[in-house]
């Protein structure tokens, strides 16, 4: 078994961004068994209907796994798929969008901080937009106006409710510190204890696609501590699920209907 395991879940994804982000893993991953010398697997589950996808050429050893023709089975059940493969999930997992660059020294952060923090069962990077904006990747317990106003409310109308969603977001989870005990954290890249992840059984496959994080975060919260993790950084294109269209706004509200009927329902 690896060390360090990598599950990249695609959907029909643009070629260059995954390009990006297929070169900055090699890095990382190379400054990882250069440095640390740590063993790493890889797996890629290609969701799309015609598998496509051309990997650059690797400088790290360890083996590369390719799971296609499952389907558009979701962005959780494509992760979970590596529950079945003993080499894809090794003693740390991530869990990593096909949208995120990772700075080369990410993946040593990231090893280091699980070293030294024992009780860390999953921890969450300081994340930065492809234009530089920060990203606040940690959330509170959300309530139905958090969500409402994050996702679809104007310019505007969220300047009004600033304040409310600082709090929603943690932007009090500096950059530049560590913040422990984060109840909600960003499934673009998720780092977790191989045990954690068989232990909850991966995400819950109800979620198609949203949400699935969120409800992953609060149950691996019974089983240690999660942690804003600074030294660990990335830049992630993604997000803004209301900008993507109606269909992925109704998956997004039906989601949101799962997870608050699953974990309890906070209006405002």
């Amino acid at each position: 078994m690896s060390f360090l395991s990598v599950c990249i879940v695609t959907y029909k994804p643009d070629p260059a961004v995954l390009a990006a982000t297929f070169a900055s893993l090699d890095r990382a991953l190379s400054s990882l068994q250069a440095e640390r010398g740590c063993t790493a697997s890889v797996c890629i589950v290609d969701n799309s209907p015609a598998f496509a996808l051309q990997l650059p050429p690797r400088h790290f050893t360890g083996p590369l796994r390719f799971i296609h023709g499952q389907g558009n089975v979701g962005f959780g059940r494509g992760h979970n798929l590596c529950l079945a493969e003993p080499e894809c999930v090794g003693d740390l997992h991530l869990v990593l969008n096909p949208d995120v660059e990772l700075a080369p020294g990410a993946l040593v952060a990231a090893v280091d901080f699980m070293r030294a923090h024992t009780d860390c069962v999953l921890a969450s990077p300081a994340a930065e937009s492809g234009e530089g904006e920060r990203q606040h990747l940690c959330k509170r317990y959300p309530s139905v106006l958090d969500l409402g106003l994050r996702g679809f409310a104007p310019a505007w109308l969220k300047r009004r409710f600033d304040a409310r969603l600082a709090h929603y977001e943690m932007r009090e989870a500096h950059v530049e510190r560590e913040y422990w005990d984060v109840p909600i954290v960003s499934g673009c890249f998720m780092l977790l204890r191989g045990e954690t992840f068989r232990r909850l059984g991966g995400f819950d496959p109800r979620f198609f696609l949203y949400f699935e994080d969120f409800d992953l975060s609060l149950r691996a919260a019974g089983l240690g501590r999660i942690a804003h993790v600074p030294s660990i950084r990335i830049a992630h294109h993604g997000g803004h699920s209301a900008r993507k269209g109606w269909k992925h706004r109704a998956m997004f509200v039906r989601s949101g209907l799962q997870f608050f009927n699953k974990h309890g329902w906070k209006l405002w």
